[in-house]
Formats: structure tokens, sequence, C-alpha cells
């Protein structure tokens, strides 16, 4: 089946990307939909498709509604949509592909494994596609969609992808999240984010260049020096969240790397 039209639910990051790489790699967006007009219309206008807010206004001659929303919100919006043999795709790393089922009877998923953010274009041709769906022949079509937007499209069921989506929480999320701890430990002492950005950048490099990151940990925890770890500690004493985070990764990396060595 050729995918021609495309309807989209969502205008928030995750939709912004699609839109403009799926119109690039040749297919028509005919609608975006979201609760608020002014977001419909201006991502609408980028992809020459009509904005709409109404979900009664969706236009039934499309061949594929792609839901690329918030988790919290999925389930209400598909509930109050009538499927009539479109192919019903979200793009959720946790959510299960059956959180269509009973309401359309083709659908499946499209998840890009990737951080979305409004100031950063995305490569898709590095970002690897999971799909599925719920018949081997919609299967087919949603892995000819993903190769339009990627070469990397590998088929993954409802819970190796919500693995798949845990694993990308810790690398990224909470990742960049100590970035901001980081960030902020260094205004006390009149420094900027910058002075960071190398070692971050050669922490990266090796994560990705080796086959286990384990073997490029570094720092006083993975030399299970307890004198460094216990002066950090009680250098973040003020801020108690931040002193039980610290011993929390400090005592993780020791049992990973020094107990289990010792087991051997």
């Amino acid at each position: 089946m050729k995918v021609a039209k495309i309807v989209l639910l969502g205008a928030g990051n995750v939709a912004v990307h699609l839109a403009g790489a799926l119109s690039s790699a040749g297919c028509r967006i005919v609608q975006v939909y979201s609760r608020t007009l002014a977001s419909a219309q201006s991502l609408a206008a980028e992809v020459n498709a009509e904005p709409i807010t109404d979900l009664g206004a969706i236009d039934s001659s499309a061949d594929v509604f792609l839901f690329a929303l918030n988790d919290s919100g999925l389930e209400s919006i598909i509930n109050q949509i009538s499927f009539s043999g479109q192919l019903a795709l979200h793009t959720s790393g946790s959510m299960p592909m059956d959180v269509f089922n009973g309401k359309a009877l083709r659908y499946g998923v499209l998840y890009p494994l990737q951080t979305f953010s409004r100031f950063r274009p995305v490569d898709f041709k590095s970002t690897p596609f999971f799909v599925e769906a719920n018949s081997a022949e919609d299967l087919l079509v949603v892995e000819a969609l993903a190769l339009r937007l990627s070469p990397k499209v590998i088929h993954a069921d409802s819970f190796r992808r919500k693995q798949l989506h845990l694993s990308a929480v810790f690398a990224n999320n909470f990742v960049n999240h100590l970035y901001v701890i980081s960030a902020q430990l260094l205004e006390k002492s009149g420094f900027l984010f910058d002075v960071l950005k190398p070692l971050i950048l050669e922490t990266a490099m090796k994560a990705i260049e080796l086959d286990n990151p384990a073997t490029a940990q570094t720092g006083p925890a993975a030399r299970n020096n307890r004198e460094v770890m216990n002066d950090h500690i009680e250098m973040l004493a003020s801020n108690p969240d931040w002193q039980n985070l610290y011993t929390f990764v400090s005592n993780s990396i020791v049992k990973m790397l020094h107990e289990k060595a010792d087991n051997l």
C-alpha cells in the first residue's frame, strides 16, 4: 500500500520534526490537529496542510492517522476519533500498540529513538525507527514509511520498545539532568558551563566508540576512593537531594565495578 495522505495529530516537538521530515520525503500531510489553533496553524503552514482543532473534522479519506502526542493524552484523543479503515500509528516509546485495540482495525507504532527540541534539527538518517503493527501486511506499510525517513528500521514489539524507552531515559533525560546540576554547581565557583564541554564530548565519544561503556568509567567511585567521595558528599550538605543522588550513583558504580570484580 502506498501512503498518500497523512493526518498528523499533535504539534509538539516530535510532530514538528516528523512533519518536516515526512513532507521532505514525499509524504503528503493533509491536516495537522492540535487543541491550540495557533499551534495547529503554525505547523500546518510549514507543510501546506489544513490546521484543525476539532477531531470531528478529521479527513476520513486519509491513509494514515499519525499520533505524535504526549502519552498522557494519547488514549483520550484516540477514543474521540471514528476510524474507518485508516492505519493508526503512534510515535510513543512507552505506550503499547494495543492502545488502539477496539478502536481502529489497523494500527501500529512508528517510534523514533531520538531526543527532539524545537531549536535543534534532527538527523533522521542516523535515527533508528522501531516499528510494529497488528498485521503482517501493515507491518510492511509501517516499515516502508519509516524507510522514507531512515535506513535504520527495526521491528520491536511493545515490551521491547518499552525497555528501549527506559534505557533512553537513563542515557538522555537523566544525563541531561546531571548536566543541569553540574551547571548550577559551577555557578557557585564563578565558572560557565563551557568549561565542561570538552569533558562531556570526550565522555560521550568513549561511550559511542566502545562496545561496553563500563570500560570507560572513571572517577572516584570507579577507583573506590572513599576519601574523595566523602569529601564531595560533605560539600553537598546544603542540598540533600543532590547529596543523596551523588551517594546513590557512587554506590551503584562501586557495586557494579568492584563488587562484581570481587566475585569473579
